[in-house]
């Protein structure tokens, strides 16, 4: 798969030309709203790309929030991977996909998809905007596959709360938050009932690997330049990836994988999760 734009080989991403002309591989509608829940399902049934399926963030894409795991726990991965079977991924299948809103679920399906071992998996650059700036056709007809075998080969891709406890005041670790500005300092809190931080990371809002419409991401060498400011020499094994509840953190991750520093891995409990504990230290500000 080739960036067209930049001729780059990169494994992470295709353009609306790539996926045009492979209509051999799955793709997966991720779109999603974390206040109506329900408007990615009807959004799909209104029109998606053509042999698209969907993919809901909290019945496909997490498991069972019990107040204290975050809002966006990972799902069981033997049950993660028998809805991967029964949407006809197995480990020949090309994956893609693609949400209206940057980029930010898409991030999620991606990510779990290689933290389970299959790494034939991408996000669609400029998802559904940029499908429909090319004039592309949407569907309305929701596709039917064959099942196949998906297996599940967990790996170390991720860290939990104790671990970052654990890590707080080591130098090693370098904790990226992908939320806003705003709720990264405290302020305007409208998700997580505390606001804040966990003490000693650095904000690296999601948005910021967007160009300036918020549809596709920014060139490969922008990208390398703004998180190499950001590692100061570290090495991307050293980095730590968490948002709110795990989601917008995989943007950060696909970023980083497409500016060649791969190997930092995610807090999927992340704040909301973290703040669940009031003896775990905050920050704000």
């Amino acid at each position: 798969m080739i960036d067209l734009a930049a001729n780059t080989p990169v494994a992470a991403l295709v353009s609306v030309e790539d996926l045009a002309t492979h209509p051999g591989w799955r793709v997966f509608d991720c779109r999603h709203d974390l206040r109506n829940t329900e408007y990615g399902r009807q959004a799909y049934a209104r029109g998606h790309i053509p042999g698209a399926l969907f993919l809901h963030l909290d019945d496909d894409l997490s498991g069972i929030a019990d107040g204290r795991n975050g809002r966006h726990p990972l799902p069981d991965a033997a049950e993660f991977a028998r809805r991967m079977s029964a949407c006809g991924v197995d480990e020949a299948t090309q994956v893609v996909a693609y949400d209206n809103e940057g980029g930010i679920f898409a991030s999620r399906l991606w990510w779990m998809l290689r933290w389970l071992g299959h790494d034939r998996v991408a996000v669609l650059n400029g998802g559904l905007a940029g499908w429909k700036r090319s004039k592309r056709a949407l569907e309305e007809r929701v596709p039917a596959v064959e099942s196949r075998n998906f297996t599940a080969r967990p790996q170390d891709m991720a860290v939990d709360s104790g671990q970052v406890l654990a890590d707080l005041q080591s130098e090693r670790m370098l904790l990226l938050d992908a939320r806003s500005p705003e709720r990264f300092r405290g302020e305007n809190e409208t998700l997580d009932p505390v606001g804040g931080h966990i003490p000693g990371a650095v904000n690296r809002f999601y948005f910021e690997n967007l160009d300036d419409d918020g549809c596709f991401f920014k060139p490969v060498a922008e990208l390398r330049a703004e998180f190499d400011a950001l590692l100061v020499g570290r090495p991307a094994t050293d980095v730590v990836q968490q948002c709110g509840s795990g989601v917008t953190a995989c943007h950060n991750l696909l970023a980083m994988e497409l500016a060649g520093l791969s190997g930092s891995k995610l807090y999927p409990g992340s704040w909301s999760e973290w703040c669940a504990d009031p003896s775990r230290p905050v920050a704000t500000g």
